[in-house]
């Protein structure tokens, strides 16, 4: 062979001569008798590559070839005095891959007999175990040397490698595959500690363990790859912290955003009280769980993607108060003290912890930390909207928000004006003064028009609480105008936009459109989430004196209800607290309608079977003790009634349709103008403006004065109710 090639100066002669004697033999095919060198191989590219110095595909010199595979190849012939037909396709192979000839080195690869070496592989690497373990050196020598194990383990490797070049995804992982199943058929109890530490076996199985499951997820066999990352995971590979961390990420990932449902896990040495993840979100933020609290032993270093990944995971799962819980626990000095108190807010107002979540935010807006903060003024604004005791202080921090804006994005400007609007309207419903509510109403509907502006019509959120503001003061035209705006905006996505153009259609007195409305959505919507749908259909029916229909809707409700329980019996209860209390309340409410639709009928026995069945669910509510009242004043037993009515009001001062029917009970009592009958009237419609016959009462009261002035207030009244009656949803719009 005439070769450049130039054994590096201080290695033997000896050495030097047998490398050469194995370069000539891989060029020339030929096979020195008595010594059982290698036979000829016949790759031309293999050959003019490896003879020449030059490469067939760029042109480009080489110098000299890898030292790596010559201290391979002396590490064979030092054991085993030879390289063997096998190893140096092995050998060719890899010098090949390195080069960059990828097709030339599957060429190569394709050579060697994997079913022939197999067996011997097995053989060598367990004795090589037993050896570790018994620390004997009474063995018998193993068929073939660690060094051409490692060789031959790394020439399947990269002959999968090769493959994938070549976009044969298939045929790569199972060229892969056949690493681990080796490895694994021959240490079924995992590899040895420190097992092939002195050669490259190591790397080579690291590297395979890695690449099977990308492999299979090349070549589109989800099931395939979920199971090779259960492998990875559950089998001892010796694995440095590093790589389980990286397979674990990518597992989690890959069953967090695939799309393909994997069965549950099977694990061999699982005790009794483990958990077994019974999907792929469980799944996923187990492995999520487990790398969060390496990071905390400071086993691996910090990767803020894994808290990204494992919040999307339990805020999809409704269990952000989890994911507090995960965010406490990090070390000091992961996350900004600013940064932390924002995120901790956000999971707590996810699990409904308003008043926790409000209070972390209220010490980002501290003096010490960034009163100026947008996104802790933004969302402070949010929760302070949706409780009447703090919207005052909503109102406020809203208006911090626009002023730090000062005119920068007007995105955010119509998030922060349509924040504010929705303060102010909750705010106005605590004034005690007819000129001070006016003037906070006025002031909502002028912000949250100012939203709309500013967002162009295309922000749903804003469209929404603009039409939910003007339907609230009746003016229903306008309503129903952003009611359809914000319904073709969303696509029909959101139930709460297609209830509340329901509602505003049926204060027109549409029924008929109404329920083509509430019908379309039932269309589009998944069965789970029609029950609210369902239970207005309902209502429609009811409006339209259509009582059969309206028992069948709800009929259908109930055996909703029980499905989904069971349901929940079978799930996680800590994940499904919040589902479960939103049923029992909406099952609670559909008891309560079913009782009054046949109090109208006059069935005495099933309105008392459905309060009955309310009492099983809650017995302490305020709106199943005023049923209980209406059930005895339909009987004409206005004692009775009146009892029933004054328990509601012990549990729920403020419970309006309460305060309303007990004025009207005292009144057929005989009391026409007792004093009690105007102060509940007069507090039922301090709470509610808006109800119609809290005014009408209020109207007879006056009447039965019998007073100029009276008759004139009596009047109003009247006229109020007339109005508010005539514009009434068959359920609130809110």
């Amino acid at each position: 062979m005439k070769s450049d090639v130039k054994i590096k100066r201080g290695r033997s002669t000896g050495k030097g001569e047998n490398i050469r004697k194995i370069m000539k033999c891989l060029c020339s095919g030929e096979k020195k008798a008595g010594d059982n060198m290698i036979p000829a191989l016949k790759s031309p590219s293999a050959f003019e590559n490896s003879g020449s110095g030059h490469s067939s595909r760029t042109g480009e010199i080489i110098n000299k070839p890898e030292i790596g595979n010559i201290e391979e190849a002396e590490s064979s012939l030092r054991e085993s005095g030879c390289l063997n037909y096998e190893e140096a396709r092995a050998l060719l192979g890899r010098y090949e891959y390195q080069k960059g000839n990828i097709e030339a080195a599957l060429h190569v690869f394709e050579g060697i007999d994997i079913t022939a070496i197999t067996s011997k592989i097995m053989i060598s690497i367990s004795r090589r175990g037993d050896r570790l373990r018994k620390r004997s050196q009474n063995f018998t020598a193993p068929p073939m040397s660690m060094h051409a194990v490692s060789l031959l383990l790394e020439a399947i490797l990269l002959k999968a490698k090769s493959l994938e070049g070549l976009g044969r995804f298939g045929e790569a992982a199972q060229s892969c595959k056949v690493i681990l199943d080796i490895l694994e058929s021959s240490f079924p109890e995992g590899l040895p500690e420190n097992f092939g530490a002195d050669c490259k076996l190591q790397e080579t199985v690291t590297k395979a363990v890695e690449l099977l499951p990308e492999l299979w997820k090349l070549a589109d066999a989800s099931q395939e790859a979920i199971l090779s990352y259960r492998r990875a995971l559950l089998h001892q590979w010796n694995l440095d912290a590093e790589t389980t961390a990286r397979i674990q990420k990518e597992f989690a990932i890959f069953l967090l955003y695939s799309g393909s449902e994997a069965c549950p896990p099977n694990l061999r040495s699982q005790m009794d009280s483990s958990f077994v993840p019974k999907n792929n979100i469980e799944e996923a933020i187990l492995l999520f769980m487990i790398l969060l609290r390496k990071v905390v032993l400071k086993r691996i270093d910090w990767d803020p993607s894994i808290l990204d990944h494992l919040s999307f995971a339990l805020i999809i799962s409704g269990d952000t108060r989890a994911l507090a819980g995960q965010i406490e626990e990090l070390p000091p000095g992961i996350l900004h003290r600013q940064e932390l108190h924002h995120a901790l807010a956000l999971c707590y107002y996810g699990a409904g912890e308003n008043l926790t979540a409000l209070n972390l935010l209220r010490k980002v807006l501290g003096s010490h930390e960034d009163p100026k903060s947008l996104p802790a003024l933004l969302m402070a604004s949010k929760i302070c909207g949706e409780n009447c005791d703090l919207a005052e202080e909503g109102t406020s921090i809203a208006h911090r928000a626009l002023q730090n804006l000062d005119r920068e994005c007007d995105q955010l400007e119509g998030v922060a004006n349509c924040l504010l609007g929705v303060s102010l309207s909750v705010y106005s419903k605590s004034a005690t003064a007819d000129s001070e509510k006016f003037t906070r109403q006025s002031e909502a509907i002028e912000a949250l028009e100012a939203a709309r502006k500013k967002t162009r019509m295309t922000d749903s959120n804003v469209l929404y609480h603009l039409s939910l503001e003007y339907a609230n003061e009746r003016k229903l035209d306008s309503a129903l105008h952003y009611a359809k705006k914000c319904l073709k905006l969303e696509g029909g996505s959101n139930i709460k936009t297609w209830l509340l153009l329901a509602r505003i259609l049926s204060a027109q007195k549409r029924f008929a459109d109404s329920e083509s409305i509430i019908n379309a959505a039932l269309d589009q919507t998944g069965k789970w989430d029609q029950a609210e749908l369902l239970q207005t259909k309902a209502k429609l029916l009811i409006a339209q004196d259509e009582f059969k229909g309206a028992i069948e809707t709800y009929s259908q409700l109930l055996a909703f209800f029980q499905v989904q329980s069971k349901s929940f019996n079978l799930g996680d209860k800590k994940l499904l607290k919040s589902s479960r209390n939103y049923a029992g309340r909406l099952q609670l409410e559909v008891w309560h309608d079913l009782a009054l639709v046949y109090i109208r009928l006059s069935q005495w026995h099933d309105a008392e079977a459905c309060l009955s069945k309310s009492k099983a669910i809650s017995s302490y509510s305020a709106s199943r003790c005023h049923i209980t009242g209406m059930l005895y004043e339909a009987k004409g037993l206005y004692k009775e009634a009146l009892r029933g009515f004054m328990a509601a009001l012990e549990i729920d001062p403020i419970h309006v349709p309460s305060l309303v029917s007990s004025a009207v009970v005292i009144r057929h009592l005989g009391h026409q103008s007792h004093p009690v009958i105007r102060s509940f009237l007069m507090d039922a419609l301090r709470l509610d403006q808006t109800n119609h016959n809290a005014w009408y009462n209020l109207g007879l009261f006056y009447k039965s004065e019998g007073t100029k002035s009276s008759l004139g207030e009596a009047l109003e009244c009247f006229e109020a109710a007339t109005f508010l009656e005539e514009s009434a949803p068959v359920e609130p719009f809110r």
